[in-house]
């Protein structure tokens, strides 16, 4: 497709681990998707806020805000964008979209919960439409395998344009064709090869994913410290001439538009 001139992705972040979480080698603010539709930003973990007034994102202007599981690298700074959302918590407004873990264990307060316009607890394996006030945009939540909590990916069909995303999870056979159809695919690549902390995909995992989905671009980000050290650009080169497809290691702050 790639047809849509008003949509980009912004990088608020681009790392990933305990380590990198607290040192910051790479920031961990997720990312942001602005398009006609909707403005979302995904995974908020810490400095999503301090990132997004860095790179001119206005928290204003989100219209729904996506955590795919309840870890701190991921939801740690939902409730300041959702405070943004809605206007200083002024109006009732925007979508959440989040695991039962997220919404009933603290990931968002209930006061937050009751200043959003939406409010949805995802389920795997639906595909549901939601409006906005500029227009309308299709998910379909995707089960992944982070071990020890709930998480989900999805295809967010907006504006013509279908962006996958696969957050912290294993390697699962079924990606390549849960996957497929993607003109963007994002995928978290924490390690290059596996080690003992299961839940976390591996370039290996990302070759097979992208062999069968065969998405027009692969974005890779959430770097844990080995794949930092080795060179995310590189392992984006290694990963596109095994694969066949093309991909693209993400930085901090990288816009990428549609065209």
């Amino acid at each position: 497709m790639f047809f849509n001139q008003f949509l980009e992705i912004v990088f608020l972040g681009t790392g990933g681990g305990r380590i990198n979480l607290i040192k910051q080698v790479r920031a961990t603010g997720g990312f942001r998707i602005n398009s006609k539709s909707a403005n979302i930003h995904v995974d908020p973990g810490p400095g999503a806020l301090v990132h997004s007034i860095k790179n001119k994102q206005d928290p204003l202007k989100i219209d729904c805000v996506i955590v795919t599981h309840n870890h701190t690298d991921h939801v740690s700074d939902a409730q300041v964008m959702v405070e943004g959302m809605t206007g200083y918590c002024l109006k009732k407004r925007g979508i959440f979209i989040a695991t039962r873990n997220v919404i009933e264990q603290n990931g968002i307060s209930r006061w937050h919960q009751e200043k959003i316009g939406t409010v949805h607890e995802a389920e795997f394996g639906e595909k549901k439409k939601f409006s906005t006030e500029k227009g309308s945009f299709e998910i379909e939540i995707i089960k992944l395998d982070h071990k020890d909590e709930p998480t989900f990916g999805f295809k967010l069909d907006i504006d013509g344009v279908v962006i996958g995303y696969i957050s912290d999870s294993e390697y699962v056979k079924s990606f390549g064709s849960d996957f497929a159809g993607c003109d963007y695919l994002i995928i978290s690549c924490l390690k290059p090869q596996d080690d003992r902390y299961v839940g976390h995909m591996t370039t290996e995992g990302v070759i097979k994913i992208l062999e069968k989905a065969k998405p027009k671009q692969a974005i890779l980000t959430h770097f844990g410290m080995k794949i930092l050290r080795a060179g995310p650009a590189n392992i984006a080169k290694d990963i596109e001439k095994k694969s066949g497809v093309r991909a693209l290691a993400a930085k901090d702050g990288m816009k990428i538009t549609a065209h």
